[in-house]
C-alpha cells in the first residue's frame, strides 16, 4: 500500500479515478458537439429564412443562391456547408419550419443531414416531428432514419 504522497497510487483507486475522468470527458465532448450542432442548425434556418424572405419580398430569383454560395465560399474557404445545394436546403428548411422556436426545440436536436433527409422524404409537418422525436429517443443514424422512413414505420 503506497504511503501518502507516494508517486504510485493504489492501482484499483487509480483505475476507478481514470474511468471516471474518461467518462466525464466523453460526456463533455458529447454536450459540446450537441451544442455546436444546435447552433449550426439554427444558423442554417436563419440563413434560409432570410433567403426565403428576400425572395418573397424583393423578388430575388434562384440565381441569387448560386451567387451567395460563391461569395460565402470565398469569404469562408475553410468552412463547408455553403454550397448552392445546401443553401437551397436551408431555404426549404425555413419554409418547412416557419417557427424558429420549433426549430430550436426539435430540429436543432438532430444533425443537419438528418434534417435534410426529412425535408426530402417527409412532407407532413407532424410526421417530421414524430421522426425527429424517434431519432432523438433512439439515437438513429441517418441511414437508420432513412430506412425507418422508407419502411413507413
Amino acid at each position: 500500500m503506497p504511503k501518502s504522497g507516494s508517486l504510485f497510487p493504489d492501482h484499483e483507486n487509480y483505475v476507478v479515478f481514470l474511468q471516471s475522468l474518461k467518462e466525464r470527458i466523453r460526456q463533455a465532448q458529447i454536450k459540446a458537439a450537441l451544442a455546436v450542432n444546435a447552433e449550426l442548425v439554427l444558423l442554417y434556418w436563419q440563413i434560409g429564412h432570410e433567403i426565403l424572405h428576400r425572395q418573397q419580398q424583393e423578388g430575388w430569383g434562384t440565381k441569387v443562391i448560386d451567387r451567395l454560395a460563391q461569395d460565402l465560399k470565398r469569404e469562408f474557404p475553410d468552412m463547408s456547408g455553403f454550397s448552392s445545394r445546401n443553401l437551397k436546403y436551408m431555404r426549404a428548411f425555413a419554409e418547412a419550419w416557419p417557427d424558429q422556436q420549433t426549430v430550436h426545440q426539435a430540429s436543432a436536436q438532430i444533425p443537419w443531414k438528418h434534417n435534410c433527409v426529412l425535408l426530402e422524404k417527409v412532407k407532413d409537418y407532424q410526421e417530421r416531428l414524430w421522426y425527429i422525436q424517434q431519432t432523438i429517443e433512439n439515437g438513429w443514424s441517418r441511414s437508420v432514419l432513412e430506412m425507418q422512413i422508407e419502411s413507413k414505420l
